[in-house]
């Protein structure tokens, strides 16, 4: 895959991020408890400067949304999305399932996606109309067809509450049914080994680079109304796109 100038300062600031990243994993650190409850630490917003401060070096017109320093808008019709730890709380528990995050928005179409789990040497990433990669390697989603022969992962299951039932009617008719993590889920999701995943109560940098990853590694990812994801989207619905309209049946039976 011949990679634009955009994907290469990408990678680049995702793997110097997972430089300050391992650093800090499995050593003591100050964690921080934000207003939604969720925790932060040096180490997040380390990382997520020195994303920054990479592609500024490269593209200084660009805007930004980050998890920890917020919005920074700008006249460009570029704007990256970054969570520098998705999964803050497996990284402070010594949990090897977090992962950095960054997506590149043009106008409102996410184009680029990188996911990078620095404890797990696994980085996934894409671009509009290239395909999807882990590592080098070219992805593809499952060919699962029934939803009695499918491997389903969620979320929290704290904030399904909306959805906690329609949620249990999925979990008994497909074949097998985990919450292994986050990001965990959509890496496994991208390479055809899981089948759906489900994900409410999440932000714009949860999820914007698994948009562009699942569906170049043609799947589908809508909200858990069968709508298209934006920035204000706030759960997600993730297949291998055979099953996605089963899923929605039944994810929407209210």
């Amino acid at each position: 895959m011949e990679q634009s100038n955009f994907l290469k300062v990408a990678l680049k600031a995702v793997k110097e991020a997972e430089t300050i990243i391992l650093k800090y994993y499995k050593k003591e650190m100050d964690i921080q408890i934000k207003e939604d409850t969720s925790p932060v630490t040096q180490a997040d917003t380390e990382a997520e400067k020195c994303i920054k401060k990479i592609i500024k070096e490269h593209f200084p017109d660009h805007g930004f949304i980050g998890e920890e320093s917020g919005k920074e808008s700008s006249t460009s019709e570029y704007t990256w999305i970054i969570d520098p730890i998705d999964g803050t709380k497996n990284f402070t528990r010594n949990i090897p399932l977090f992962a950095t995050l960054l997506a590149l928005m043009k106008n409102n179409e996410i184009i680029l996606g990188v996911s990078n789990l620095p404890a797990l040497n696994e980085l996934l990433y894409a671009e509009k109309g290239k395909g999807a990669y882990y590592n080098e390697k070219k992805l593809k989603v499952s060919t699962k067809k029934h939803l009695n022969e499918a491997y389903l992962t969620f979320g929290s299951l704290r904030y399904m509450d909306n959805h906690i039932n329609e949620l249990m009617e999925l979990v008994k008719n497909t074949h097998a049914h985990r919450g292994i993590g986050d990001a965990y889920c959509y890496h496994h999701l991208a390479q055809g080994n899981v089948d759906i995943m489900v994900e409410a109560s999440v932000e714009i940098w949860d999820i914007a680079p698994y948009k562009i990853i699942v569906e170049e590694a043609q799947g589908k990812v809508t909200n858990l109304q069968g709508k298209p994801i934006t920035v204000d989207s706030k759960n997600i619905l993730t297949t291998n796109g055979f099953l996605h309209d089963k899923a929605l049946e039944i994810l929407n039976k209210k």
